[in-house]
């Protein structure tokens, strides 16, 4: 994660292969961020609707900083 990822941003992220055939890059926007430590926090993402169709999930909460980018 290059760049700072703050409340609002328009962000994508990766779901690996728990999520079955629907693993990839899905967008969304940053609506809640839960510091964990010094270095890394939770970033909670609300799926735009066409992801949420296809996940059958409205929101999801990203730890590993790999897997979530900011969307210029």
């Amino acid at each position: 994660m290059a760049e700072t990822i703050c409340i609002g941003d328009r962000v994508t992220v990766f779901l690996d292969s728990k999520f079955g055939k629907n693993e990839g890059w899905f967008e969304g926007v940053v609506f809640k961020i839960d510091p964990y430590s010094g270095h890394r926090s939770f970033y909670w993402v609300e799926f735009e609707a066409d992801a949420q169709a296809i996940l059958g999930i409205k929101q999801i909460s990203i730890f590993n900083p790999k897997n979530i980018r900011k969307l210029k």
